[in-house]
């Protein structure tokens, strides 16, 4: 299933707040860190069974108003860490959207069937010959 990046990216919306770690004298007083959200039954750009797809696969991942949420606060720039929070939120849907390959059940080949009976076989015939014959 594929979804349109273009569309979508307009409806992310942002939340900043303050970011831990390096950033000097501003980690006190710029807000950084971003967090990119989606609010997933409200979109526009999705078809609904795209919707009821994205909902099964990240329902940890998604509050209960709906609204799937990732943040970033890894740079000292704002602007790159919206960036980066709005690609993994589309990887995220990007990845609930892709369809599993079903595992088909294969049969044993005949050559480890073989093999197997002839370790078998050897290991009765070593035992074999460790017995006592009392004639």
């Amino acid at each position: 299933m594929q979804f349109d990046h273009e569309a979508l990216s307009k409806e992310i919306s942002y939340r900043t707040s303050r970011s831990s770690g390096a950033g000097g004298q501003n980690v006190n007083k710029v807000e950084t860190r971003a967090e990119a959200m989606l609010n997933i039954w409200e979109s526009v750009a999705l078809s609904d069974s795209q919707k009821t797809r994205i909902v099964s696969r990240l329902k940890n991942r998604i509050n209960a108003a709906g609204v799937l949420a990732v943040s970033c606060g890894e740079t000292r720039s704002q602007n790159r860490n919206k960036q980066i929070a709005s690609e993994r939120l589309l990887d995220l849907i990007r990845l609930a959207l892709e369809k599993k390959k079903i595992r088909k059940k294969s049969g044993i080949p005949k050559s480890v069937k073989r093999k197997r009976l002839d370790k078998k076989k050897k290991q009765s015939e070593k035992k074999a010959r460790r017995r006592f014959d009392s004639d």
